[in-house]
């Protein structure tokens, strides 16, 4: 696993859990954003990108005191 990235394997998106720049929402129908990107969701935002680009996250950033 490479730890900076956040991700369970190669290939696989980052875990937007453990970014800098996710946040949970008060919206019950968008729940989850990317301040990066300025998205909300119901998904996680790496599963957003990765739809819209084709591409994995590349603003995922390690949140402080995360392996």
């Amino acid at each position: 696993m490479d730890d900076t990235r956040g991700a369970e394997g190669p290939g696989r998106a980052p875990d937007c859990l453990k970014c800098a720049n996710f946040r949970v929402t008060w919206e019950p129908t968008f729940p989850r954003s990317c301040t990066v990107f300025g998205i909300k969701s119901r998904r996680l935002p790496s599963l957003e990108v990765l739809a819209a680009t084709g591409r994995h996250c590349p603003a995922f950033e390690l949140k402080a005191g995360l392996r």
